[in-house]
């Protein structure tokens, strides 16, 4: 009998956007991107929920676009969530095989991931992944389980993010009023990154950064598995606030100015003259030296990109070999690559989804790099639970006291 196809969506309530993308995965496990339902976002502040009524709205729109475009009735998506509550850390749990017993054993590998797991968190989080990075055995690291191999002692390393419960839980309340269901909750970069990518890029070690509307979102891969991940509360937005203030311009024509003529570089050969928006007629409606704008465009993103750096560990950026990834809206920013490469010293590249087909050519904009990385991420969940039993288990487990 053939393999049957899967339809996942992938659901990301952005600052500036809420996205809603849905997929097929075929047999071959090719991906297809079948419809998008794209609606500009109002009620969210960097990344949260601040006017439940004005987002439910957005969600709703963007949910009737994405099933006339893909013809499928919607019953459940995969969340996307954010904000700078969320907090990645790498945990490591050990256990000591008893007296007598030389041989690695299931239960001595799940008490050492159970030690791992138990990170103490502050009261008002919750536990969203933890991810297994490795195990060692007597020191030695090991991409998979070590059950039946010869032992002393049994680590398990893990990155386990969480975030504030009642923050988490009214993104769950805004969906089940769809109403839907929602298949799992993934941290934006964490989607991201199985769009961004492949197995040998994380080998390597690769730095996935998402700039948006209202955060910056980042996850770091090294020798394979994830090594860090967090948000920082600022993004396309905060530039356009700044040009907004310095010239006094409304901030829909600042946003415009910014995206038309600004330049993030920091060069000045891209800082002479003036900028200029013209009105409907052909004629300058505004104008602003080219220097002052760019300049405010080039202090706020690179203030950005030295807060992510910041919160990488110690010596991590020397041990990324295939470079920085960068995805969302901002990130097309004339100029933006060449500021990333003076902050970080590394490789950059733009991203565009590996293997992935559709009627629309929309999904490669990088606006969309999360919601597509949620289709991947559903992908990676059917592949494990396919697995037999006993086999190396689910990536990524979601731990949720509230249920789903």
């Amino acid at each position: 009998m053939a393999r049957r196809t899967k339809i996942h969506v992938g659901l990301e309530i952005g600052t500036s956007k809420t996205c809603v993308v849905v997929g097929e995965v075929k047999a071959d496990s090719a991906v297809k991107i079948l419809g998008i339902g794209v609606t500009k976002t109002v009620g969210v502040r960097k990344g949260e929920i601040y006017d439940f009524a004005q987002v439910r709205a957005c969600l709703k729109d963007a949910l009737a676009k994405a099933e006339n475009a893909s013809d499928v009735e919607i019953g459940s998506v995969f969340l996307a969530i954010t904000g700078a509550h969320i907090q990645g850390t790498n945990h490591r749990g050990t256990f000591r095989l008893p007296d007598g017993d030389p041989t690695v054993a299931p239960e001595h590998v799940e008490e050492a991931r159970s030690i791992a797991r138990e990170v103490e968190i502050p009261q008002d989080h919750v536990y969203l992944h933890p991810i297994i990075r490795n195990y060692l055995l007597d020191g030695l690291e090991h991409a998979t389980s070590p059950v039946g191999l010869f032992g002393k002692t049994v680590e398990a390393d893990f990155h386990v993010v969480h975030g504030i419960g009642n923050r988490i839980q009214n993104s769950i309340k805004l969906v089940r009023e769809m109403p839907l269901e929602i298949d799992d909750i993934v941290f934006s970069p964490i989607a991201t990154a199985q769009m961004a990518l492949d197995r040998e890029q994380r080998e390597r070690g690769a730095l996935v950064i998402d700039i948006g509307g209202g955060t910056t979102d980042y996850a770091l891969y090294l020798n394979g598995a994830i090594a860090a991940s967090g948000c920082v509360p600022v993004g396309g937005d905060h530039v356009t606030n700044d040009i907004h203030l310095v010239t006094g311009l409304p901030f829909s024509k600042a946003e415009r100015l910014k995206i038309t003529e600004g330049d993030a570089s920091g060069d000045p050969v891209h800082s002479v003259g003036t900028a200029k928006l013209t009105d409907e007629r052909g004629f300058a409606e505004v104008e602003v030296s080219r220097s002052v704008l760019n300049e405010i465009i080039h202090q706020r993103l690179e203030e950005t990109l030295k807060l992510v750096r910041a919160r990488l560990p110690v010596g991590s950026v020397e041990q990324i070999g295939a470079g920085i990834f960068l995805t969302g809206g901002t990130s097309l920013m004339r100029g933006f690559d060449k500021l990333a490469f003076d902050v970080f010293g590394r490789d950059i590249h733009r991203l565009e989804p590996p293997g992935i087909s559709g009627v629309q050519t929309s999904f490669k904009d990088p606006h969309f790099a999360t919601a597509i990385g949620l289709i991947r991420y559903a992908q990676i969940l059917e592949t494990e639970r396919a697995k037999p039993p006993g086999f190396f288990r689910r990536l990524f487990r979601l731990f949720w006291p509230f249920g789903k």
